[in-house]
């Protein structure tokens, strides 16, 4: 009887791995190092974070894990569900996207292979770290002259970080525009220009596509907007 019931387990178990529909983005990968462990993949729904699709991983470090994705958005992978500790953020979108990364230095550095929109993203961070650099840089200064008690160079430090900030304003606004045919556009600007001169956010705004204008980030972009100027009247 036990040897029936365990088959009957084992035959539901199968029948319900194999109905798992795959959607229309599939996301195959390699986590190099990791040998236990459950990976999920997640999204931001409306102000929550949802998994959409999990694989538990038993001594095998590749993975397979799809969603349907009605227009390219962020997605996340992490081991336990929780994106404040190890997370992975990649820009989903239909087809099939190959990641490969490391346990140790999970979402660091990940090789993503198939996503348009996450070449446009990756360009812009590697010229932005530039400025996060900048900024560090000068946090380190800001913390000698405090020290030091020195006001000359705090207000030096301090003339320096408003320029840096306008610098990088000026280059994401720039950067979207020029890729106003990218998804990655609006998420820019709704991520890095959130507190921007509205002029800059309207600018980006009216560059895009039609087709961008009608993605998830490109109508999230045109409410924004739409609520900073009916806050402004």
């Amino acid at each position: 009887m036990k040897k029936v019931l365990a088959t009957f387990i084992t035959a539901l178990l199968i029948i319900a791995c194999s109905s798992k529909k795959e959607g229309n983005m599939i996301v195959k990968g390699q986590i190099k190092g990791l040998k236990k462990g459950t990976l999920y993949l997640q999204k931001m729904k409306d102000t929550v974070i949802v998994t959409v699709d999990s694989v538990a991983l038993l001594g095998n470090d590749t993975f397979v894990l799809s969603d349907n994705v009605e227009s390219p958005e962020m997605y996340y992978l992490t081991f336990n569900g929780n994106t404040n500790d190890k997370r992975l953020l990649f820009f989903g979108e239909k087809g099939e996207i190959s990641i490969t990364d490391k346990l140790e230095e999970f979402g660091f550095n990940p090789e993503i292979i198939g996503s348009q929109n996450q070449i446009v993203m990756d360009k812009f961070r590697e010229v932005d770290k530039r400025f996060n650099d900048q900024r560090l840089e000068l946090i380190k200064k800001e913390f000698e002259a405090k020290k030091e008690n020195d006001e000359l160079s705090i207000n030096e430090v301090n003339d320096e970080r408003a320029k840096i900030i306008r610098r990088r304003f000026l280059f994401a606004t720039n950067f979207a525009i020029a890729n106003a045919d990218s998804e990655a556009a609006p998420y820019i600007a709704l991520t890095e220009l959130y507190d921007a001169n509205i002029k800059l956010l309207d600018t980006i705004n009216s560059s895009l596509s039609d087709r961008v204008k009608s993605s998830g980030y490109g109508k999230k972009l045109q409410n924004f907007i739409n609520k900073i100027k009916n806050n402004e009247k």
